[in-house]
C-alpha cells in the first residue's frame, strides 16, 4: 500500500468493517492508555516499589524510580477523528517490510528489523501524529525518515564503551525524576572535556535513548536540566552543532521533551539562543523555562544539590557509568521480552512494555475481538493489522 493509499479513504465499507473497527477502538481505548489488571501479564515484568528514598551517604549511581509524590500526567483523550488518523498510520506502518538505509533520495532499502518494529509503538505513532498536527501523510513520512536516519546515523550501534570518554567529567547525567515522573537529564556545557567531533553529537543521541530507558510506565517525555555555570565561550555549541542537536530532538524524538529548565546563562549564551531561535519549534519553546526555581519542578530529594536540591550526589565516572549501563541493559532486556511475549506487534502499548500491570495490545484485542457472528458464533479473533485498516476506511 502506498502512503497516498493509506491516507485516502473508501466511500463504503464492507459489512464486517464496523464490527472490526469497533473491536479495534475498544481495544485501544480513547486516550491511548491500556487498562490495568490486578496481575502482571508481561514476561519479565518486575513490580516497581512505591516511591524512592535516598540512601544514607553520598549517592553515586542513577535513581531507579520516581518519588512517591511524582506521577505522570494523564494523556489527553483522542477524538473520533484522531482515532481514525491513528489507525490510518498504523495500518500503513504495519505493512512495512523494508525501509531505505539512508535519508538520501533513491537510497537502497533493507528489510525491517525487529528492533525497528518494536520502535513503532502505539505511543510512538501518536507522538509523530501530534508533531505533524495530525497530518497522516506527514506522520508516515517522518516515521520512515527517523528509522532511515537511525540506520544512517548508527544510533542503535553506539555502545557505552564508545561514548564513555565523552562523559568522564559528568557533562551529561541521567539522575532522578521531576514532579511528573519524567526522568531528568542534566546537561552541563561547562564540563566539556573533548574537542568537537561527531562523537560529541552521538553522545547526546545516546543519552537521550537511555533516558528513555529510565521512563516509568505511563511516562513518555523527559526533563532536561541545562546549567551553563562555568561555560566558557568556546564550550557553547556553534549554530551548526545546535541545528544538528535540534534535528535529533525535534526531528527524530518528537514530543519527547516534556520540560527544559535552563539556568545560569551568561550573556553570550543569550546571544546564542537568539541566534538559533528561528530553528526551534514553537511547541518546544513553550517547554523551555529560564532561571526558574528548580525545586518547584523537581522533588528536592531527587534534585542534585549542585542544582539547589537536597540530593547528595557525586559523579564518579567509573561507578556511575557501569551502574547506568547495568540498569539500562536490564530494562531493555525486560522491555524486549515483554514485546516478544506480547506477540512482537507493531503498535504495542509502552505502558505494558515498561512493566507493571498494563495489558498488552494482543490481550486487549483478544478481549475486544469477540462478537456475535451471523450464526451466533463467538470468539472471532480480530487481526490487529486488518482491524486498523478497516477503521482507516470508515472516514477521514
Amino acid at each position: 500500500m502506498t502512503e497516498a493509499a493509506a491516507v485516502s479513504t473508501s466511500a463504503t465499507a464492507t459489512p464486517s468493517a464496523p464490527s472490526r473497527a469497533e473491536s479495534f477502538r475498544s481495544a485501544t481505548s480513547r486516550n491511548g492508555t491500556p487498562a490495568t489488571s490486578t496481575q502482571s501479564t508481561s514476561a519479565g515484568a518486575e513490580r516497581e516499589e512505591v516511591g524512592w528514598t535516598a540512601p544514607a551517604g553520598t549517592l553515586k549511581v542513577p535513581i531507579p524510580r520516581p518519588s512517591a509524590t511524582s506521577k505522570p500526567s494523564k494523556p489527553a483523550e483522542l477524538t473520533a477523528e484522531q482515532e481514525v488518523k491513528y489507525a490510518t498510520v498504523f495500518a500503513q506502518v504495519s505493512q512495512w517490510t523494508s525501509l531505505p538505509t539512508t535519508t538520501l533520495k533513491g537510497a537502497a532499502s533493507a528489510p525491517v528489523q525487529d528492533h525497528e518494529r518494536m520502535f513503532l509503538t502505539h505511543e510512538c505513532i501518536l507522538r509523530y501524529l501530534r508533531a505533524t498536527k495530525w497530518n497522516t501523510a506527514n506522520a508516515l513520512k517522518r516515521l520512515q525518515s527517523t528509522l532511515s536516519w537511525r540506520r544512517e546515523y548508527g544510533a542503535d550501534t553506539f555502545t557505552f564503551d564508545y561514548i564513555s570518554p565523552e562523559n568522564e567529567t559528568g557533562k551529561q547525567i541521567i539522575l532522578g525524576y521531576d514532579n511528573d515522573a519524567r526522568p531528568c537529564l542534566y546537561l552541563s556545557p561547562g564540563k566539556q572535556n573533548t574537542k568537537m567531533s561527531d562523537r560529541q553529537i552521538h553522545h547526546l543521541c545516546f543519552m537521550l535513548d537511555h533516558v528513555i530507558d529510565m521512563m516509568p510506565p505511563g511516562q513518555e517525555t523527559t526533563a532536561l536540566l541545562i546549567n551553563f555555570s562555568g561555560a566558557a565561550g568556546g564550550s557553547v555549541p556553534s549554530v551548526g552543532q545546535a541545528r544538528a542537536v535540534l534535528n535529533i530532538l525535534q526531528g527524530h524524538n518528537p514530543e519527547r521533551l516534556g520540560r527544559a529548565l535552563i539556568s545560569q546563562l551568561p550573556w553570550y549564551v543569550n546571544i546564542f539562543f537568539k541566534a538559533i531561535a528561528g530553528f526551534i519549534d514553537p511547541v518546544t519553546k513553550e517547554k523551555m523555562k529560564f532561571n526558574e526555581d528548580l525545586r518547584l519542578w523537581v522533588p528536592p530529594e531527587q534534585l542534585w544539590n549542585q542544582a539547589t536540591g537536597d540530593l547528595d550526589f557525586e559523579y564518579d565516572h567509573a561507578v556511575y557509568w557501569k551502574a547506568l549501563q547495568g540498569e539500562c541493559e536490564k530494562r531493555r532486556k525486560a522491555y524486549r521480552e515483554r514485546w516478544e511475549s506480547g506477540g512482537k506487534r507493531i503498535g504495542e502499548f509502552e505502558a505494558y512494555l515498561r512493566g507493571g500491570d498494563a495489558k498488552s495490545l494482543g490481550q486487549k484485542l483478544e478481549e475486544a475481538g469477540k462478537f456475535d457472528g451471523p450464526e451466533g458464533e463467538v470468539k472471532v479473533n480480530v487481526d490487529v493489522d486488518l482491524a486498523a485498516a478497516e477503521v482507516a476506511k470508515l472516514t477521514v
